[in-house]
């Protein structure tokens, strides 16, 4: 076996850890990662409006929209207008919300997280480049990509529409 095949099944061994998780929380709670990072981070910072939240969890803001219809739908997420300002929607979990963030399984980048802070720097530093050029090798380096781990195709290019329509 080769160099590159070494990274290539270090790669796919990642991809389907990611692959594995994402199924078993689907199967688990009917959440996507994306869905609970948005609801794990309104459960931590309180009500936000769309914008906020897309700053936070780096995706854009139509997908943010696109997905809070989706937990509004299951009873997850109220829409409010803010009490400062009319024009300024917020969002905020229901009850039912609350419960399903507080319930769901640890995401897989939690895990990762909790391993990669026990790095020391110099070792933390080395993985990130070593990453980051991977990414340059294989023309990735410009694609939309957010730190939420989840499988699927993605869209190198922006989202079109209104970007501040609910």
């Amino acid at each position: 076996m080769t160099d590159h095949d070494d990274i290539l099944i270090a790669l796919r061994r990642i991809t389907r850890a990611i692959d594995l998780q994402s199924k078993k929380l689907m199967k688990t709670t009917g959440l996507t990662a994306p869905q609970l990072v948005i609801m794990q981070t309104l459960r931590r910072e309180g009500q936000m409006s769309p914008s906020a939240i897309a700053k936070t969890v780096s995706l854009s803001q139509a997908t943010i929209t696109s997905i809070l219809d989706r937990l509004v739908k299951r009873d997850y997420v109220l829409r409010e207008r803010s009490g400062t300002d009319k024009r300024i929607i917020l969002a905020r979990l229901t009850d039912k919300g609350t419960e399903a963030a507080a319930a769901a399984p640890e995401l897989l980048q939690s895990g990762f997280l909790r391993e990669f802070r026990k790095l020391q720097d110099w070792e933390a530093s080395m993985l990130i480049a070593s990453l980051q050029r991977i990414a340059e090798m294989m023309d990735a380096e410009d694609l939309d990509a957010s730190p939420i781990l989840e499988t699927g195709e993605i869209d190198p290019s922006p989202p079109t529409g209104d970007p501040g329509a609910l």
